[in-house]
């Protein structure tokens, strides 16, 4: 059932369009029935670098965590380049969040992938007066599509929730690419160095170059030289880590490494998405890695 009768503060227009829409064509993926267990370091954007606690608990295995809850306008809409999407967040008592803490110079962060892990999407939407989101997002091939919502509220823990979108059109299921050391993106090439290791705390290394020559001088981005999501292949679940060190510190270099610290809860395979920015545009490289199996 469509949570828009819940959004009185919607307009008319945007209900027609989240209203309109059909599940032809998707595939289904529910939500887990019990919510993950909240903690500093559960892959919210509070959990950065090596100065967090590992957690083998991933985030965004629910739409409701430590009493927060994501709520969008529409849990269905129609296929689409800019498709508008409402959600609000609110508290145990139902009410609409509207104080939150910036991190990484943004209020939230909204992840948004299919569950075949194609069409990843990092935006961040804007907030009005009565505590609704809205953004759009390229939704051009249909399927469901998993929502995850990163954020601080003020005067609390980074919290990390999600929930499903069906998207009605064509379905075309991908296959999850291979585990691979290098990818490209846009004319660069990137490379993964280290491994991952179930339910420990790995280091990683991403370098990035171009036309054979590294790349020294990439550009912060959301205040880091990269942002770093983790996805596990199974369930979604979440990760979200940054990497060592912040531009401008005197210590960081700008490339072509960027460092990052990485827990993975579990064996098994994760689809890694880097976000970088070079030459005034932000970039999206694309991993499979595998979590080798739990040491006795």
């Amino acid at each position: 059932m469509n949570a828009t009768g819940k959004f009185a503060g919607f307009t008319v227009g945007l209900v027609v369009i989240f209203g309109a829409a059909l599940a032809l064509g998707s595939v289904a993926g529910p939500d887990v029935a019990e919510p993950a267990v909240h903690t500093a370091g559960d892959g919210g954007h509070g959990a950065a670098g090596h100065d967090a606690v590992a957690d083998p608990t991933p985030g965004g295995l629910s739409p409701t965590t430590d009493g927060y809850t994501l709520e969008l306008a529409s849990d269905q809409v129609t296929a689409g380049t800019a498709v508008p999407v409402q959600f609000r967040i609110t508290n145990r008592s139902g009410v609409p969040v509207t104080d939150y803490t910036p991190e990484h110079e943004k209020l939230l962060h909204l992840i948004v992938v299919r569950r075949d892990l194609a069409g990843f999407q990092h935006v961040h939407p804007t907030l009005d007066a009565t505590g609704t989101w809205s953004v759009p997002l390229d939704l051009g091939r249909g399927g469901d599509y998993r929502v995850f919502a990163d954020f601080t509220p003020a005067g609390s823990e980074g919290v990390t929730l999600a929930t499903d979108l069906r998207v009605a059109g064509t379905y075309d299921p991908q296959e999850l690419p291979a585990p691979a050391p290098t990818t490209t993106v846009d004319g660069y090439t990137v490379t993964l160095d280290g491994t991952l290791r179930p339910g420990e705390t790995s280091n990683v290394t991403l370098s990035v170059s171009r036309d054979g020559r590294p790349v020294t001088d990439l550009q912060p981005y959301l205040g880091a030289y990269g942002h770093l999501v983790a996805l596990r292949t199974t369930d979604l679940g979440y990760l979200h880590v940054h990497p060592d060190g912040h531009p401008g510190d005197g210590v960081t270099a700008a490339g072509p490494g960027i460092d990052f610290a990485v827990t993975a809860p579990s064996a098994g395979d994760y689809r890694l998405f880097l976000d970088f920015q070079h030459a005034g545009a932000v970039h999206t490289a694309e991993f499979t890695a595998t979590a080798g199996p739990e040491e006795k």
